[in-house]
């Protein structure tokens, strides 16, 4: 099996990593799935920026692990949980980076949520 390809992000797809000084909320519906007061914000190329909140700040009995993977060449591979009770929007709605590569360690032992399957507050402290 051949060795995937690892890019490193540089002038063309840029990654940035930063502690959101807000406190980020993820709900669906009502329920409250995580809260945290130390999220990073990732900022890759011109997508909009990711929320990682700790997993510490996640309710994961709430949480169910899929057999979904993904690769990214510029972060790894990535696991994938959906909500429970899912739903359709509940479905591999949470992502998480186990190992990811060097130049974005920092999101290990975070996870990150889809904007259009819950809902992501960001507080102003």
């Amino acid at each position: 099996m051949a060795e995937k390809t690892r890019k490193i992000p540089g002038p063309d797809h840029p990654i940035t990593v930063a502690k959101n000084p807000d406190r980020v909320v993820v709900k669906l519906g009502d329920q409250v799935i995580a809260d945290s007061r130390d999220a990073l914000s990732l900022q890759e190329s011109n997508y909009p920026a990711a929320q990682y909140l700790p997993r510490e700040d996640v309710d994961f009995t709430l949480l169910e692990r899929t057999d979904l993977t993904t690769y990214c060449p510029y972060k790894g591979d990535a696991s994938y949980y959906s909500i429970l009770p899912a739903g359709e929007d509940g479905v591999n709605a949470v992502w998480t980076y186990e190992q990811p590569y060097d130049a974005v360690s920092d999101i290990r032992d975070h996870v990150a949520f889809y904007p259009d399957k819950v809902s992501i507050e960001i507080i102003a402290d």
